[in-house]
């Protein structure tokens, strides 16, 4: 064998060697722990790795009290099964509760409730469908006409009246814990959030009450589940992960709905319907984007690089498959690989990612913080492409050069698509402004018994400015219909579709309000 050739032989039999070495030590992962890489210096566990669940729940709970926490009851109108899941004991550690008990007067959600029914043979019950519940919650309906839902919404007084005490609580902390096995961890982005998803069935079921007791005059009550709603769905947005932020914007977006509905329905005076306008403008705002990049998406992904660090690569591989994280120990040699990287490059970049973010989502003007977004995608893009394969990093002999390529995937895989998010937000913003100005109109055309011709008719006597467009920087366009009116924004696009929503046929981009309401696209009333 030639000279070379030993060399090489030599140099891999160094590298094994070495690799070993790192395999074999619990803490050999290099990186160091400082706010530059790690962000946060502590907890740390044994073996010298930042515990970024316990981190992260800290400053979640701080000061939050379970007398204070909407979530404590909604954990006890839920059950100890939400979604037939099964809570690490944990999760109720961090809450500062017992578990509710095996047997209680829990939600039962509309499917099981259909199921359970269609089993008994309940005539009439039985025949009702699964998205009777979506329905009902956008529009007028009589106990007479849908007896399933009335009993239904019967069976549940308890959970909801729960619910309902929950959403007058001032702050909600819902722990991020991660199912665990002996000796592994999927870490944060393994969290289980089966309680956010009943929050949405709480909504529906809410909403549902509200237009039933629209329907009976209950004026007042109908009322107050419609803002037990609202206040749920900003609850839930604060929250300290990006799924929370999303049902909660997907509850207002429901409760706007009904609102309107209620708005036509409820044949309130104008006194009544500033009194209504008076108990929106005091509801909590919603949480934004920059908040959860802020905190939890970036512990999310420097734990990631913690837990790839320390486990193997399969963490991030099956992440990028889109197959649940696994819990068990990856490979010896994937071990030796990871723990043979300098990470500070990774936790470095990371940080510097998320601030940019973070810089980018709190910019107060719309078309500098498009511009900027802009630019982060291209940016984002551009490094994803950069990266191929994991085998790439292997090709650096170098630590640190391993590192900046490691943190180039995991920044790429794990970053949300914050655009899609933060356009969401901004529709839920302007869905507000079109709400507020729904009840303007209504309260002129109490007063005067009609609507007006034109939006600059309501001010000063109804409102002091007048809201725009967000998308367009224009005025809303607003015109009259019959016995009623259209107004809209022109929604993210920034085109004007006519008043053509998401639910449109053609279908549109621009976010409208007619009045009268059009009864639901996928109506399911036997009248329907």
């Amino acid at each position: 064998m030639r000279r070379g050739s030993w060399s090489i032989v030599l140099g891999i039999l160094v590298l094994l060697v070495a690799l070993l070495a790192f395999a074999a030590w619990p803490g050999s992962s290099t990186f160091t722990v400082s706010p530059q890489t790690t962000y946060v210096t502590g907890p740390l566990d044994k073996d010298g790795y930042v515990d970024y669940v316990t981190a992260l729940n800290e400053r979640l709970g701080k000061g939050i009290t379970p007398e204070k926490n909407a979530n404590v009851l909604i954990c006890q109108a839920l059950g100890p099964h939400p979604e037939g899941s099964i809570l690490p004991a944990e999760y109720f550690q961090w809450l500062g509760i017992d578990p509710p008990p095996e047997k209680g007067e829990y939600l039962v959600s509309w499917n099981s409730y259909l199921e359970t029914h269609s089993k008994e043979g309940n005539d009439k019950k039985s025949n009702a469908k699964a998205d009777l519940l979506s329905d009902a919650a956008g529009m007028l309906w009589t106990a007479k006409e849908e007896p399933a839902l009335a009993d239904w919404l019967q069976q549940m007084d308890k959970p909801l009246a729960r619910v309902v005490a929950a959403t007058r609580r001032p702050a909600y902390y819902n722990p991020v814990v991660p199912a665990t096995t002996a000796g592994s961890t999927p870490g944060l982005i393994g969290a289980l959030l089966p309680t956010v998803q009943g929050c949405r069935q709480l909504a529906s079921a809410l909403l549902c009450r509200a237009m039933l007791r629209t329907a009976q005059g209950k004026v007042d009550e109908a009322w107050q589940d419609l803002l037990a709603c609202h206040r749920l769905g900003r609850l839930v947005s604060r929250g300290g992960t990006l799924i929370e932020l999303l049902v909660g914007i997907a509850i207002e977006h429901v409760a706007h709905k009904a609102d309107l509905v209620f708005l036509e329905h409820a044949k309130l005076t104008s006194k009544q319907v500033l009194a209504c306008w008076a108990d929106l403008e005091q509801l909590p705002p919603m949480a934004t984007l920059a908040e959860k990049i802020d905190l939890s998406e970036r512990f999310m992904l420097l734990d990631t690089m913690m837990i790839t660090a320390r486990q193997g690569l399969a963490v991030v591989e099956q992440a990028s498959a889109g197959r649940p994280t696994p819990t068990g120990k990856d490979s010896f040699l994937s071990r030796a690989f990871t723990r043979s990287i300098q990470w500070d490059p990774a936790l470095t970049a990371g940080n510097d990612w998320c601030d940019r973010m973070v810089a980018c989502l709190r910019m107060t003007e719309r078309d500098a913080r498009a511009k900027e977004s802009a630019a982060i995608d291209r940016d984002l893009r551009a490094l994803k492409g950069g990266v191929v394969s994991f085998e790439s990093a292997a090709r650096f002999t170098a630590a640190r050069g391993r590192g900046e390529i490691m943190g180039k995937i995991l920044v790429g895989l794990m970053l949300p698509a914050f655009i899609s998010v933060q356009s969401a937000a901004d529709r839920c913003a302007q869905e507000q402004r079109n709400l507020h100005l729904a009840f303007a109109l209504a309260a002129y055309q109490r007063d005067q018994g009609h609507y007006p011709a034109k939006l600059a008719e309501l001010c000063p006597k109804y409102l002091k400015d007048m809201p725009g467009d967000l998308f367009s920087g224009k005025p809303l366009i607003y015109r009259l219909v019959y016995q009623g009116y259209l107004l809209y924004s022109v929604g993210v696009n920034g085109v004007d579709d006519g008043g053509r929503g998401n639910d449109d046929e053609p279908r549109g981009d621009d976010l409208s309000i007619r009045m009268p309401v059009p009864p639901p696209r996928s109506k399911t009333r036997p009248d329907g």
